[in-house]
């Protein structure tokens, strides 16, 4: 099933959404789907609206994506090891089993739709993780504080699709992880590195659709151009 947008109007780009036992807000501390502000705001900033996305049965994923124009995989929890294969790290935080289950649902119904993609810190994880790929448990020197975003500079790797919207040589990114890729998933290719040789983005070939994956938090910086070219890929 297709949903189409009426032409002239903002693309529809959903975003996925924690899911929390509890949250507290005014009188209320109840079970809640949330998301940090700053993501629909990026959206909107880039000229889309911005649907949350909580979790929700896999097999409704095919179906959600069919009504969006693109779709954001947010940051959030560590991917639980067992979806890669490996053992759990003492390192690695509590796993989160319904929005993995709901998320990869999402990212191999946006592939197979050719839903324009954009997946942030654990969307490029789990992206990765989709495509048959692994990831470090945990990395020294991208968290800066518990948490603080900190900066550091990335490096686009020449003819990739994030060269073209970031040309310069080095931009400086909001980061704060401690996962990163290590063996890439089927098709995908290094988009970016920081300093010591961390993947910080990757991206599957043009010929798959518009699919990229970055390690940093653009939702928590000022540059909006890697959205605003996933807003452009969905008009």
């Amino acid at each position: 099933m297709t949903v189409r947008r009426v032409t002239g109007q903002p693309p529809l780009i959903g975003v996925s959404t924690y899911l929390e036992g509890a949250a507290r807000w005014g009188v209320w501390e109840l079970p809640a789907a949330l998301l940090p502000a700053a993501y629909p705001r990026l959206v909107q900033r880039a000229g889309g609206i911005a649907a949350m996305l909580p979790p929700d049965t896999p097999d409704r994923a095919a179906a959600t994506v069919a009504r969006l124009d693109g779709l954001v995989i947010a940051g959030g929890p560590d991917v639980d090891p067992a979806r890669y294969g490996a053992e759990r790290s003492p390192r690695t935080g509590p796993p989160a089993p319904e929005r993995d289950a709901w998320e990869l649902a999402l990212i191999e119904a946006a592939l197979a739709a050719r839903v324009p993609l954009l997946g942030i810190c654990r969307g490029m994880q789990l992206l990765n993780v989709a495509l048959g790929g692994t990831l470090v448990q945990h990395l020294d020197g991208h968290v800066v504080e518990t948490g603080v975003f900190g900066t550091h500079p990335v490096t686009p790797v020449p003819g990739t699709l994030y060269a073209k919207i970031a040309p310069e040589e080095t931009a400086h990114v909001p980061t704060y992880h401690h996962q990163c890729v290590d063996r890439l998933g089927r098709g995908l290719v290094p988009a970016a590195h920081a300093a010591d040789g961390t993947v910080e983005a990757v991206e599957l070939p043009s010929a798959e659709g518009w699919v990229l994956a970055v390690q940093w938090h653009p939702e928590m910086g000022e540059d909006v151009r890697v959205v605003r070219e996933l807003v452009e890929a969905a008009s």
